[in-house]
């Protein structure tokens, strides 16, 4: 196996397209490896860093008439964008979707979705094996259960597949926070969908906002 290290190895936004993989009401409804609320916070969140970005994102469906539509916090980041819907359960064999990739020219291929033992773990492992640099986000997808999910990853990992968690993408897209075209719009995301370090970052504002009264030393 060839080792993934060094900075060449590192995810560029410029180099990176994503695609999200049925996120539909379906398979949310026996996602048992995450809190399903997560899961939905995480790809609404890996859906506007790719935005903020510029990194192409495709969506897919499989059967949504019968599955449900993608969820609404994800397609609302794209509005207008056509949703791919699929018969095919690997989405590296549905051609539309595979051309819809080749289009953006990148070659670091980054995918999450439901569940992620088979509509995420087929598409990865076609993808490697013809040479695409593919790495999964691990939180933005689930599994039916704790070990399907784990047992996919490890399969992956396996097949030489990177795996990453949104928030640490979102710091290797940005590597610098002197980029300032992307650090405001990116510091929006974390505020609205890391949780504590969000409101930590709105306290920490606040403070440096908030006056000391008179006579009162700092940290008293």
């Amino acid at each position: 196996m060839t080792f993934r290290n060094g900075l060449d190895s590192l995810l560029r936004p410029e180099d990176s397209v994503l695609v999200l993989i049925d996120h539909q009401p379906y398979q949310l409804a026996n996602l048992n490896s995450h809190d399903p609320h997560a899961v939905v916070n995480n790809t609404t969140a890996l859906a506007k860093t790719a935005k903020v970005f510029g990194v192409p994102t495709i969506l897919t469906s499989v059967i949504a008439d019968r599955g449900g539509l993608i969820f609404k916090h994800v397609t609302d980041v794209f509005p207008g964008q056509e949703v791919i819907d699929r018969t095919f359960i690997n989405t590296w064999e549905d051609p539309k979707v595979v051309d819809a990739v080749k289009a953006t020219g990148r070659k670091q291929l980054i995918i999450a979705g439901l569940w992620t033992e088979i509509c995420v773990a087929m598409p990865a492992i076609q993808a490697a094996g013809e040479g695409w640099d593919v790495t999964v986000i691990t939180d933005a997808s689930g599994g039916t259960s704790v070990e399907a999910h784990e047992v996919a990853i490890q399969r992956m990992i396996a097949a030489g597949i990177n795996m990453m968690t949104w928030v640490a993408l979102a710091a290797e897209w940005q590597r610098d926070w002197a980029r300032v075209d992307s650090a405001g719009p990116l510091t929006q995301v974390m505020i609205d969908h890391v949780g504590g370090s969000g409101v930590a970052y709105m306290w920490e504002q606040q403070l440096l906002n908030t006056p000391a009264p008179a006579g009162q030393s700092p940290g008293v």
